[in-house]
């Protein structure tokens, strides 16, 4: 009765305005079936012993299972996954005790939670009858991983991270595991999207290669949540030769159920959270409440727990507590004595923390399928049971609070990857090759997509083939370079004491961790302060500010193909290769308080260049003219239109608008229109808006309904400003975005028209290397008639202009420089470098030692000739090329020559300070003389570099 009490008071509460939606949805009983073969006896015992009947999806997956075939069972939250994999486990240890199986699972607390799950099913058997466990991961000590592997358990609990970097690298030190590996069980598979599935799609092509070398191929179990698309996410995920089964029909019981949509009109979603959360604790309702950030999470367990009636009865949970932390929460959770927890996604997924009344949703999740997800998490007990989504002021969040009939009639969101993303296969590839030979006649090698990856790192020098004529490479543990969340190499956040706070995908690290950036972990702040690129490290210092900050940036795109193009009404859309220029010019700092502009500092970073696919909607002139004879700034309004859009497709495919970029452009050369591109934000594209594609039309007739809808005047969060805006939303135009999307939702032939004539011109290639940009150096077969060799030493520390980016402005103390035509050594001073670059014009090469890098950038300052283009050879590039690290010029030396240097920059500098010029000089000279040998070295045996 305490949860119909519950919804009594809330619908007569001063909440009631702002109820968009109250929906009942009735209990329904279970639906048993039997297994077509009966269980063998200890099975059989098991299941009497435990009382347990199984539900209809779990009789037919479990006899899958047991006949050797894949599955995938997308099924609600709390329908009794867990027995669908187990059960076939235990019975294939009683039938064949030397066979394994692995168990996977995204977050480490979930693996710990069903390996407890295991131990209380089996713990009434006799020792010698239970299977042996163990996990596997990342708090797993260094001497329980070597007993680990030297006997190996019946089943292995782990998570992808490990299966990538611990044992598929290592996987001779489990060949007998291996071998006789049967079952893979991929629990929450639904979370294997975007960048992090399309990575394991190709982890587990690694796994399944590896596996087949012992002759025989294991069945996968895949568990997901409800999908819109199981069958096609199961294909592409595990490869496999036969497409598994998928169950999708549940038997499970559920209460009846109570779901309200709530947009709160006079108090902030969290403050209307505090105040649900007090009513379901002084009803005794057990209750979970979601939020979107970690700082929210804390914020409410703190705001609600100030009440010394609820202190006791709440607790924070998220991410980033410890391993002990998290499992007290849980128990406490489990056993009563704790009423309420407020958690981030961590508690999405199947972490059992026992039977919950009320769920809170602190902001629409961003999808149905998530949203169904943490609405499983009660009324697991057949009680009835509430779910409250209190709406924010987010796109998708006022979308559903103006359309909730839409929320409750629309299917789950579809999960997308791409496992032929070409930037994260030749990372797995290289992988591959380093685990096991590359056959280019390997099943998965076959498609177009593959072959061109295959064939790109062959000509890069990455693969060299054996004389069994498979493929390898030179690298030693690539696996370490390759985040599996991500699309690049992780950069490392580290204190000020060299203490890990954190690592970054080195593809956003100009946008959120420059110099200056604020970052936040654990509640505390730092500012960024030193990014080194070359070591991957970044260094913060710990300060307690009271700004966030914020990039600013510009971007272009060519479109490279056009892969499908169609008419949309007056309108047309195309579906390309874009390759898109992202450089970040500055950064803002904004008031913590009220978000206001304190200053804008200027950056000077590399621009990212990145090839990706994407939606291009193409805009006719006539449309134009329209918004501007209604004196509508139309900039304003494909920018607002552009917002909107990326807002709003995450109605189409599983995503947050973080995944996507865009761009709005009055006049795209190559179409000669205007065009507003939506494109995936990560290199090579992982297939979100290859599927947003199919439903184009439906993207902007969802846009106008949210933008036309929203009651404020010039735009704001909720329809057409963006959060992650590079021009702090600026121009915006929200009428103008409303009046566009009225014309190209029109009926009209101009589209048609449009479509059938219209001709792309050619994409102009960007320079080869553009100025300032280090151009790839080329190793000569034999030294030139005419060369030279230079150093550089600086007037200024990097610390003392204000990092390494800043090179231009160190000065230059002066520059050695050998030149081979008269065999001299020759000094420059700052106020003679224009004899040094007429040098330069001379030279057939000129060497040096991170010239390209470094040396050039320094010396960039003071010619108007463009270093990057001269004929250079950088030695140290040549040496990270070909063994995908850097080693100095004192370590090569040493190591080839056997000498080393003299001195190192620090003194150099001291004796700039102290004018100690002849000091300088000789220690320079000393430098070129050691590259000038090096240099020799090398060109004596040119096989160096052709390993």
């Amino acid at each position: 009765m305490a949860v119909a009490d519950y919804v009594t008071q809330l619908l007569s509460s001063h909440l009631k305005p702002d109820i968009c939606a109250h929906r009942v949805f009735a209990a329904h009983e279970a639906q048993y079936a039997e297994n077509k073969r009966p269980w063998i006896k200890p099975i059989e015992n098991l299941l009497a012993a435990k009382h347990i009947r199984l539900y209809s999806h779990q009789a037919l997956a479990t006899d899958l299972i047991r006949a050797g075939h894949s599955v995938c069972v997308s099924t609600p939250t709390a329908s009794g996954k867990s027995l669908i994999y187990n059960l076939p486990v235990l019975e294939q240890f009683f039938l064949d005790p030397e066979a394994h199986a692995l168990y996977l699972f995204p977050l480490k607390a979930l693996a710990q939670d069903q390996l407890l799950g295991i131990h209380e099913l089996t713990k009434d058997w006799p020792k010698a009858s239970q299977p042996t466990t163990a996990l596997y991961d990342g708090d797993t000590t260094v001497e329980e991983r070597r007993r680990i592997r030297e006997k190996h358990p019946t089943i292995l609990f782990t998570n992808p991270e490990m299966l990538h970097l611990a044992i598929l690298p290592w996987h001779e030190q489990w060949t007998e595991f291996l071998a006789n590996l049967r079952i893979i069980v991929v629990d929450e598979a639904h979370t294997y999207r975007g960048v992090f599935g399309s990575n394991m799609a190709l982890v587990f092509r690694r796994l399944n290669r590896i596996v087949a070398r012992y002759g025989h191929t294991p069945s996968y179990v895949l568990c997901t949540a409800t999908l819109g698309n199981p069958a096609e996410l199961a294909s592409q995920l595990i490869n496999a030769e036969h497409s598994p089964d998928i169950i999708t029909e549940s038997g499970a019981p559920q209460g009846a159920r109570h779901f309200f949509i709530l947009n709160p009109t006079t108090s902030a979603a969290s403050t209307t959270a505090i105040t649900l959360l007090k009513l379901a604790l002084k009803e005794n309702l057990r209750t979970i409440v979601y939020c979107k950030s970690r700082k929210m999470t804390e914020l409410i367990s703190i705001w609600a727990g100030s009440d010394k009636n609820y202190k006791k009865q709440i607790s924070a949970y998220r991410a980033g507590f410890l391993p002990e932390e998290r499992r007290e929460i849980e128990a406490k959770m489990n056993s009563g004595d704790l009423k309420c927890v407020v958690s981030t996604s961590a508690l999405e997924l199947g972490i059992d923390i026992g039977g919950l009344d009320i769920c809170i949703l602190v902001g629409y999740p961003g999808s149905v399928m998530s949203t169904l997800q943490r609405a499983g998490r009660v009324g697991r007990a057949k009680q009835e049971s509430v779910v409250i989504i209190i709406t924010a002021e987010d796109m998708l969040d006022q979308y559903f609070a103006n359309n909730p009939d839409e929320f409750f009639s629309r299917t789950p969101e579809k999960a997308v990857l791409n496992p032929d993303n070409e930037v994260i296969a030749k990372r797995h590839l290289i992988c591959a090759a380093q685990e096991l030979a590359l056959d280019s006649q390997e099943d998965w090698l076959q498609s177009s997509a593959m072959q061109k990856v295959l064939a790109t790192l062959i000509q890069e020098n990455e693969l060299f083939k054996g004389k069994d004529h498979c493929w390898y490479t030179a690298r030693k543990q690539p696996q370490r370079s390759v985040s599996l969340r991500g699309t690049g190499q992780q950069c490392h956040i580290e204190d000020e004491n060299a203490t890990l706070i954190g690592s970054l995908d080195t593809f956003r690290i100009f946008r959120e961790a420059h110099e200056g950036a604020v970052y936040l972990h654990r509640g505390k702040s730092y500012v960024i302060q030193k990014v080194d690129l070359a070591t991957q490290r970044i260094v913060a210092k710990q300060e307690r500010v009271a700004w966030f900050t914020k990039p600013r940036a510009q971007k272009s795109t060519v479109i490279l193909q056009e892969y499908a193009r169609k008419s949309l009404g007056r309108s047309v859309a195309l579906f390309a290769k874009l390759r898109i220029t992202d450089l970040v010019t500055a950064y803002e700092k904004r008031s913590n308080h009220d978000n206001r502009l304190l200053s804008v500092q200027n950056l000077h970073c590399p621009p990212q260049i990145f090839e990706t696919e994407g939606i291009c909607y193409i805009i006719p002139d006539a449309i134009r003219l329209a918004i501007e004879n209604e004196y509508l700034h139309f900039m304003g309004s494909i920018h607002a239109l552009e917002h909107a859009i990326i807002g709003i497709i995450p109605l189409q495919v599983m995503a947050d608008r973080l995944d996507f970029g865009g761009i709005s452009i009055p006049l795209h050369p190559q179409v000669g229109l205007p065009c507003v591109f939506v494109y995936d934000g990560i290199p090579a594209g992982c297939g979100l808006t290859r599927e947003a594609y199919g439903h184009a039309k439906e993207l902007l007739e969802d846009t106008f309904n949210v933008v036309s809808h929203c009651p404020c005047l010039d735009g704001c969060p909720s329809c057409v400003h963006s959060p992650k805006c590079g021009s702090g939303n600026r121009p915006i135009s929200k009428q103008g975005a409303i009046l566009l999307l009225k014309h190209l939702l029109d009926e009209g032939d101009e589209g048609t028209t449009l479509c059938n004539t219209l001709t792309l011109s050619q994409a102009t290639p960007p320079p080869e290397h553009p100025t300032g940009q280090p151009k790839t150096s080329t190793m000569p077969k034999k030294p030139p008639e005419r060369f030279v060799v230079f150093d550089v030493e600086t007037r200024h520390s990097a610390q003392e202009v204000g990092g390494w980016h800043n090179a231009k402005k160190m000065e230059v103390s002066v520059v050695v420089a050998y030149e081979s035509k008269t065999d001299r050594f020759l000094a420059f001073q700052q106020h003679e470098l224009k004899d040094l670059f007429a040098l330069f014009a001379k030279a057939e090469l000129i060497v040096g030692f991170n010239s390209l890098n470094f040396d050039y950038k320094v010396l960039e300052p003071f010619t108007e000739m463009d270093l990057w283009k001269l004929p250079s050879l950088d030695i140290l590039e040549q040496v990270q090329k070909t063994l995908h690290y850097r080693l100095s010029l004192n370590t090569l030396c040493k190591a080839t020559l056997d000498v080393q240097k003299k001195a190192d920059g620090i003194q150099a500098l001291q004796w700039w300070k102290e004018g100690k010029m002849t000091e300088i000089i000789s220690y320079c000279k000393h430098d070129v003389q050691l590259t000038l040998d090096l240099y020799l070295f090398i060109t004596d045996d040119v096989q160096y570099f052709d390993i």
